[in-house]
C-alpha cells in the first residue's frame, strides 16, 4: 500500500506540473513582453533574451512585430497588440494570444519603441528561435541572421544547433555564422585565427566583406585589427576567398554566356532553315518568335482560369501550342507573299519588315503595348546554389537543355526522314531536285513553318526570362541573322556552334565594354572574319552552292 500511495502521489505530482507549466509559461511572457514597454533600453534588451531563451510560441511573432515596429500599447487599458495598418487607423491583435480585436483608430495606440541596438538583439533572438524550427529554410534564414548580427550569446545555441543538423546546405550556413560570431567576438587570437582559416571555405561577397574589414585603416592609418598575427591570416584569408570568387565570376560567366547562346540558338535556328533553303531574308522572323511568347501567356491565362492546380504543366502545353501557332502563321505567310518573290531579296526583305510592322501592331490591338506577365512553373523556379557566391538558375537550365534538345531533334528529322532527305535535296541543288519529281513549292512552305514553328518555341523559352511585349523579337533578329552569317548560311552546326561562340564573347566583353559598345565589337569582328570567310564557319556543299 505505501508503494502504490508513492506511485499514485508522483503520477498527480506529474499532472500538477503538465497543468501548471502552460501557465508558469505564460506568465513569464507576459512579464517578458510587459517589459518591452519599460523606458530602459537595458530591461527591454533582457525581455529580448527571456523571449528567445523561453522559446514560446508567441515569441517569434512578438519578436517580428516588434523588429517591424507593429507592436503598439493600448492607451485604454495598457493592452500590448501587434497592429496592421488600415485606411482609417489599425487593426490590432493580442500580442499574448493571437486574438483579433478588430480596429481602432491611430490615435487610441501607443508604440513600443525600437533602437538600432535592440534590433541587433531581436534580430539575434530570431535566430536562436528559429535555428530548432522543423524547416530547413527557417534554420538557413536564422543561421544568415546570425552571421550578421554576429553576437557573442550565439556561439552555443550554433554549436548545438551544428551538432544535430543533418541538411548538408544548413551545416554550412552554421558553420559560416559560427566562424563569422568566433571572429567578431573572441578575445583568443588562435580561435579568431582558426576562424578565419574556416571561413576561406565559405567564398561570398558577405565573408569578403566581414575578412577586408580588418584589414582597412582608419584616418590615422591604423588598421582596424590590431593584431599582426590576425592580419596576416585575414590578409592570406581574403586572397585566398578573391581567388575563388575571381573563378566562380568566371564560371559565372560562362554559365551565363551558354544560356544567352541557346537563347540565340532556338532564336536563330529556324531562320538558318529559312536563309539556308529559300535564301529569304525573313525580317518578321522575330515576330515569330513573339507570337510563340504571346502563346505562352494565353495558354498560361487559360490554365489559370480553368485548371490553377495544374499550372505547372502550362509550360508543356504551351511549347506544342506555340509550334502549331507559329508553324500555320509561318506556312500562310510563305503561301501568301514569299512565294511570290522568290529570286528577289530586296522584295522580300521590304515585304516581311512591313509584314513584322503589321504583327507587332496587331498583337498591340489584342494585347495592348504594356508587359505581359508569364509565370515561371515551380520546377523552373530557385537557383541551384553551387558555391559561395556562384548560383545557376533553374529556368536557365532548362532552357539550355531545351536548346541542346530541339537541335537534337532537328538534326535527327533532317538526316532521318523523307522529308529532311527532300529538305537537304533542295537545299543543295533546287533545280535537280524539281526535276526528280521533288515538289519543291511544297518543300518550301514546310520548311519556312517549320522555321516559324521552332522560333514560337523560342518565345516560350524567352518568355521565362524577359518581358513578354510587342518587341519581343526584335531584340534577337540582329543577333540571330549574325549567328547564321558567321556559323555559315543554312549549316544548323555552324548555327550550334556560332550561337554559342557569341554568347560568351558577349558575356565576357559586357563587363569591360558594356552591352552597347560589346554588340559593336562583336558586329564588326564578324564583318572582318567575313571579309576572309564569305561563307562563313561551316559552309554548305553542293553543286548550287559552289555555282
Amino acid at each position: 500500500m505505501p508503494a502504490l500511495f508513492k506511485v499514485f502521489r508522483l503520477r498527480l505530482l506529474a499532472a500538477l506540473i503538465v497543468l501548471l507549466l502552460p501557465s508558469v509559461a505564460l506568465a513569464g511572457l507576459a512579464e517578458d513582453l510587459q517589459a518591452l514597454t519599460d523606458k530602459s533600453n537595458a530591461i527591454k534588451a533582457a525581455a529580448v533574451e527571456s523571449l528567445a531563451a523561453d522559446g514560446h510560441e508567441r515569441a517569434v511573432p512578438i519578436l517580428q512585430a516588434f523588429l517591424a515596429g507593429r507592436l503598439f500599447e493600448v492607451k485604454e487599458d495598457d493592452r500590448i497588440v501587434i497592429a496592421e495598418d488600415r485606411a482609417a487607423g489599425y487593426r490590432i491583435f493580442d500580442a499574448m494570444t493571437g486574438e483579433a480585436l478588430g480596429e481602432v483608430g491611430k490615435r487610441a495606440l501607443r508604440k513600443v519603441r525600437i533602437n538600432n541596438r535592440l534590433r541587433q538583439a531581436v534580430k539575434a533572438g530570431l535566430g536562436a528561435l528559429t535555428l530548432a524550427s522543423a524547416d530547413p529554410a527557417a534554420r538557413r534564414h536564422a543561421a544568415d541572421a546570425v552571421f550578421r548580427s554576429a553576437q557573442a550569446d550565439m556561439i552555443a545555441p550554433l554549436e548545438a544547433a551544428l551538432v544535430r543538423e543533418s541538411d548538408p546546405k544548413v551545416a554550412a550556413r552554421l558553420g559560416r555564422a559560427l566562424a563569422a560570431t568566433e571572429l567578431a567576438t573572441a578575445d583568443d587570437k588562435v580561435t579568431r585565427i582558426t576562424a578565419l582559416k574556416a571561413l576561406e571555405a565559405f567564398a561570398d561577397p558577405d565573408v569578403r566583406a566581414l575578412v577586408s574589414g580588418l584589414l582597412v585603416t582608419d584616418g590615422e592609418g591604423q588598421p582596424a585589427e590590431r593584431d599582426a598575427d590576425v592580419r596576416a591570416a585575414a590578409a592570406e584569408t581574403l586572397k585566398a576567398i578573391e581567388a575563388t570568387l575571381a573563378f566562380n565570376g568566371v564560371i559565372a560567366s560562362i554559365f551565363q554566356g551558354i544560356s544567352l547562346g541557346s537563347v540565340l540558338l532556338l532564336a536563330a535556328i529556324g531562320l538558318a532553315i529559312t536563309f539556308g533553303v529559300m535564301g529569304v531574308i525573313n525580317m518578321a522572323h522575330g515576330e515569330m518568335v513573339m507570337i510563340g511568347a504571346y502563346t505562352t501567356f494565353a495558354v498560361q491565362e487559360v490554365f489559370r482560369a480553368s485548371f490553377p492546380g495544374a499550372f505547372d504543366y502550362s509550360l508543356l502545353v504551351a511549347i506544342p501550342a506555340a509550334f502549331l501557332v507559329t508553324g500555320l502563321v509561318g506556312i500562310g505567310i510563305e503561301r501568301g507573299i514569299i512565294r511570290f518573290l522568290y529570286g528577289r531579296p530586296l522584295e522580300t526583305l521590304l515585304a516581311t519588315w512591313g509584314l513584322s510592322l503589321i504583327l507587332q501592331q496587331m498583337v498591340r490591338s489584342i494585347f495592348g503595348p504594356t508587359n505581359r506577365e508569364v509565370g515561371n512553373p515551380a520546377w523552373m523556379s530557385g537557383a541551384w546554389e553551387v558555391a559561395g557566391g556562384l548560383t545557376l538558375t533553374y529556368n536557365r537550365l532548362w532552357i539550355i537543355l531545351f536548346a541542346l534538345m530541339v537541335f537534337a531533334l532537328l538534326m535527327a528529322l533532317i538526316r532521318f526522314s523523307g522529308y529532311g532527305l527532300q529538305m537537304r535535296a533542295v537545299t543543295q541543288n533546287r533545280p535537280m531536285a524539281s526535276s526528280m519529281g521533288i515538289r519543291t513549292g511544297w518543300v518550301d512552305a514546310m520548311t519556312f513553318g517549320l522555321g516559324s514553328g521552332i522560333a514560337g518555341m523560342a518565345g516560350v523559352a524567352l518568355s521565362q526570362i524577359d518581358n513578354v511585349s510587342p518587341n519581343l523579337g526584335q531584340g534577337y533578329i540582329i543577333d540571330s541573322f549574325m549567328v547564321v552569317v558567321f556559323g555559315g548560311v543554312g549549316n544548323l552546326w555552324g548555327t550550334l556552334v556560332g550561337a554559342l561562340s557569341l554568347g560568351l564573347v558577349n558575356k565576357f566583353l559586357e563587363p569591360y565594354a558594356g552591352a552597347v559598345l560589346g554588340k559593336i565589337i562583336v558586329l564588326v569582328v564578324i564583318i572582318l572574319f567575313i571579309q576572309k570567310r564569305p561563307r562563313g564557319l561551316f559552309a554548305l556543299r553542293g553543286r548550287a552552292v559552289e555555282s
